[in-house]
């Protein structure tokens, strides 16, 4: 059993990068199929689809892989509020990741939201993850 679902997911992404392999498939959350369409708009990952086998306990979560030529589109992926220590941001306070370059996600009362769109609607929330 995973206490930390984001950072599992983060950590097989990454090892699926080093490996240059297509496809990534993790355990399902609401919280990782947010995520996911996060980094598929910010062109980050080509797609992702959420699967349920018969055989499976639980849904699966396969994320295609993108690369520009053979280096991966995600450089760096930082875990920042972590189970034994919450971190929470006002919208004023979001930083910007690498310069605009990044993004950042935020848990937020109207969802999941990257930023940038926390910031346009006004609202903090816990500071999840940094991606660039």
């Amino acid at each position: 059993m995973v206490n930390d679902t984001i950072a599992d997911y983060l950590t097989r992404v990454r090892n699926a990068q080093l490996r240059k392999q297509e496809f990534v498939t993790i355990p399902s959350t609401k919280m990782l199929v947010a995520i996911s369409e996060i980094l598929k708009k910010s062109n980050m990952i080509e797609d992702y689809e959420v699967s349920n086998e018969e055989n499976l306990p639980q849904q699966t979560l396969n994320v295609k892989l993108k690369y520009f030529g053979s280096e991966p589109a995600m450089r760096s992926m930082k875990r920042i509020s972590k189970p034994g220590l919450r971190k929470y941001v006002n919208y004023k306070e979001i930083p910007k990741v690498l310069s605009g370059k990044g993004i950042a996600i935020i848990s937020t009362p109207q969802g999941v939201l990257s930023g940038d769109d926390a910031k346009k609607s006004k609202v903090g929330g816990e500071y999840l993850c940094e991606i660039w």
